[in-house]
């Protein structure tokens, strides 16, 4: 018995001095980042993905953040704003393309793509519609590792800034409404809520998305008659539970959608399609039936739109009239309310970044969270989407199969 008492014991020491792989790796957290934050040059876009207050939680983690002069101007964050958190203001974008991690609003510009450094890692928009057709090839040469914040999924599998936007754009929109209703805009002259004696403005939603969610509060907070429409009788069950309060919905059917539209004052596209391009459910017909003064905004105009008399519009020259109804087809309207979008943004970035280096830097948080690596479509140059692959007729690799191999 002593004998094997002797031996346990001994075995129990050279187990003790054993290297502890598990501890080893625990202790590789708390990395620094080294973020680079450039200005952005995309038309109209006005947003930061990081305010100071962000920033300074940042650099009091010990992590190094970098940006280029002006980039917060727009939403009236000063230089010197971002240098008092503890950030380096540089002159240019090159210098801001040293950084490790570049994080960008807009998707890059292939000037942009050009500063990248190999294996450079780049967070930013993907939408590859408004992308020059070879900027996916160019980052592939370029072995970046890319990761699209529409794509970024969080715990319950939802997209939160996809979300954060477009409940900026479903309220945005029911502004932008009222403000087109003013008659020194061209509108009828018409308040969305009624007073007493007074009939409330009616407004014809279509979509029970998040866009259309809050189109649907904003509209009802001041006042106004509102009808839903989607293709989902399940969304609209949501969307009156949501609510807490009835609202008239309807499926999308084309004779119902008619009527409702030729008594709107105001119709608000906020179809979103799984893929490829929103389903066109107002014809030229249904637009031209509907009141002189009346306002479209198609929120959905990003994706092609649901109203076929829809186009493309700029925050400079944001309106156009046809059979006398008013159009506005901003796709970024979000850039249009830009200091709240950055802070919905920077909501978002900052606790990411803040859990990416806590874990040991960017490598270690894509094989924890699997929220961020549903983002990454690029990964050291090889393409990971397979969604990405069939559009452009390029192979791609499970990301799995790659992090395993490190």
């Amino acid at each position: 018995m002593s004998e094997q008492r002797e031996l346990l014991k001994q075995l129990a020491r050279e187990v003790a001095l054993m290297p502890q792989e598990e501890m080893l790796e625990r202790r590789r957290g708390n990395k620094a980042l080294h973020i680079g934050i450039p200005r952005e040059i995309a038309f109209q876009e006005h947003r930061v993905p990081l305010t100071p207050t962000a920033v300074g939680v940042l650099v009091g983690r010990g992590h190094d953040v970098i940006i280029e002069r002006g980039a917060g101007t727009a939403v009236h964050f000063q230089d010197n704003d971002y240098t008092e958190a503890g950030a380096q203001v540089v002159e240019s974008a090159e210098e801001v393309f040293r950084a490790d991690i570049i994080l960008k609003v807009a998707p890059p510009s292939l000037k942009e793509i050009e500063l990248l450094r190999y294996k450079q890692i780049l967070i930013s928009a993907l939408q590859l519609t408004v992308q020059p057709k070879d900027s996916l090839r160019r980052l592939m040469e370029r072995k970046a590792t890319a990761v699209a914040w529409d794509f970024i999924k969080d715990r319950q599998g939802i997209y939160p800034i996809i979300r954060a936007m477009g409940e900026i754009a479903g309220i945005t929109s029911i502004q932008i409404a009222s403000e087109y209703l003013a008659a020194e805009k061209g509108g009828p002259g018409l308040m969305l809520g009624g007073i007493s004696g007074v009939a409330p403005a009616d407004v014809v939603v279509i979509g029970a998305g998040t866009v259309g969610e809050f189109a649907t509060r904003s509209a009802l907070g001041l006042g106004a008659s509102v009808k839903v429409f989607d293709k989902s009788i399940y969304r609209l069950r949501r969307l009156q539970a949501m609510l807490g309060r009835t609202v008239w919905t309807s499926v999308i059917q084309p004779e119902e959608l008619r009527k409702a539209l030729q008594h709107a004052d105001v119709a608000i596209g906020a179809l979103r399609p799984e893929h490829g391009r929103t389903p066109m459910v107002v014809t030229e017909e249904m637009v031209q039936g509907m009141k002189a003064g009346a306002v479209i905004v198609d929120v959905s105009i990003d994706r092609g739109g649901c109203f076929e008399t829809s186009e493309v519009t700029t925050h400079t020259d944001p309106v156009f009239k046809k059979y006398g109804v008013i159009h506005y087809g901003v796709p970024n309207i979000a850039s249009r309310v830009p200091r709240t979008a950055s802070y919905a943004l920077s909501n978002i970035f900052g606790p990411l970044l803040l859990s990416m280096g806590d874990v040991g830097g960017f490598e270690d948080l894509i094989k924890k969270d699997l929220g961020l690596r549903h983002g990454v479509y690029l990964y050291n140059g090889a393409l990971t989407s397979e969604v990405l692959s069939e559009a452009f007729k390029l192979p791609y690799k499970d990301l799995d199969i790659l992090l395993a191999a490190f």
